[in-house]
């Protein structure tokens, strides 16, 4: 027997996450390479992040090269890549200045996947290693607060909070961040990360206590 779902977010309807939904216009243009094995994950963020903002895209896929929809932001924006790495620069709000860009809009490519599936994306595709890379301060790559997912790496991050942090500072959105007590407030963004609180706590409540973080 079928199950019935959420016309808005495709899920079920007891796991609907539409409640979660918190329109933000962001500025800077998102793009969300999402590995196909993430499109199903329940416990993944990036269909909450989607939803949420008003000007972002995904695209699925484990190779882009030959990605019209890609190839067109290429074209159009000045795009990065937020990837951390010991290449890549910290990204503060002085990244991104009249003075360092060019006259293009500005696009934030991330990669959706577990950190194995994202290196191997980033690998297969050289394009990505030619953007400027950029990787949030250490005082917000730590902030994090996924709770429902295993994570391999410390100061791992969902897509939604990586994306968020990143988007508060560029955009400059009143982003405070107070060291080391670690209060922070993102802005718009903050609405948007305090729904995502109240997501991982739903998300949990499908989780038996046993087997709970």
């Amino acid at each position: 027997m079928s199950r019935n779902l959420c016309k808005s977010c495709s899920r079920p309807e007891k796991a609907c996450i539409c409640q979660f939904i918190t329109p933000l216009d962001n500025s800077v243009h998102v793009v969300i390479l999402q590995h196909p094995s993430e499109v199903k994950q329940t416990k993944g963020t990036v269909s909450l992040l989607s939803k949420s903002l008003k000007n972002c895209q995904t695209i699925v896929g484990e190779e882009f090269c030959h990605n019209e929809s890609l190839l067109t932001v290429l074209a159009n924006y000045h795009c990065f890549l937020l990837y951390p790495q010991e290449q890549a620069q910290t990204l503060t709000k002085q990244s991104f200045t009249s003075q360092n860009i060019s006259e293009k809009p500005l696009c934030m490519i991330i990669l959706d996947g577990t950190w194995k599936k994202a290196y191997r994306m980033f690998q297969l595709n050289t394009f990505l290693q030619n953007l400027p890379r950029f990787q949030l301060p250490q005082e917000l790559a730590s902030s994090g607060k996924y709770l429902i997912r295993s994570v391999a790496k410390e100061n791992a991050l969902s897509s939604l909070e990586a994306c968020c942090f990143a988007l508060a500072l560029i955009e400059q959105n009143n982003c405070t961040i107070n060291v080391p007590s670690k209060v922070i407030d993102l802005g718009q963004y903050q609405t948007l990360l305090n729904k995502f609180d109240q997501f991982n706590q739903f998300q949990l409540s499908f989780v038996p206590k046993s087997h709970q973080p």
